[in-house]
């Protein structure tokens, strides 16, 4: 299995799905549109799809890593996930809450579930989308957090595959 996403000429994540899009693709002030995601090869015998979106170079930065998108249960016959899914479904997905619904930070604003964009604050930040190729719809309420998903996919996972989405500060 692969995972396409197009970049920009420069090799970075196009603008519209990041901080600098324009103000009318965010919600409160962030990205919120969702890039399309191209899955190439899935293999047979699977029964669902989910996507995890994260930024290990915000460690230095928050302390942690942030989630910017969780979205399960796709059916594996969806080889394209289309632009603003996240926001405008086109087919039947359950979204994870993203690290804009952590207790921990105060104030934060923006979709708490779903897809929030890339904002790296320090430098180009290197983000990493995973797709799962899962043996099962998982039991997973809309809002459910990583750690649910991670408990729910383990020993049901056929394939993974990662593609790394350079965005620009």
């Amino acid at each position: 299995m692969k995972v396409k996403v197009n970049l920009n000429s420069e090799g970075y994540l196009p603008d519209k799905y990041t901080k600098h899009a324009p103000e009318n693709l965010k919600v409160d002030g962030k990205p919120a549109v969702s890039f399309p995601i191209e899955i190439i090869d899935v293999p047979e015998g699977v029964k669902s799809l989910a996507i995890y979106l994260d930024d290990f170079d915000s460690v230095p930065v928050c302390g942690f890593v942030w989630i910017h998108w969780l979205a399960a249960n796709i059916d594996p016959s969806h080889h394209l996930i289309p632009e603003n899914t996240s926001l405008d479904p086109q087919f039947d997905l359950v979204q994870g809450r993203n690290s804009n619904a952590s207790k921990f930070l105060s104030g934060e604003t923006g979709p708490k579930l779903g897809y929030t964009g890339p904002q790296p604050p320090d430098g180009t930040h290197n983000y990493t989308l995973t797709v799962y190729a899962l043996d099962k719809k998982l039991a997973l309420p809309s809002g459910y957090w990583l750690n649910e998903f991670l408990e729910k996919a383990e020993g049901h996972i056929l394939e993974k595959a990662k593609i790394k989405l350079p965005v620009k500060a």
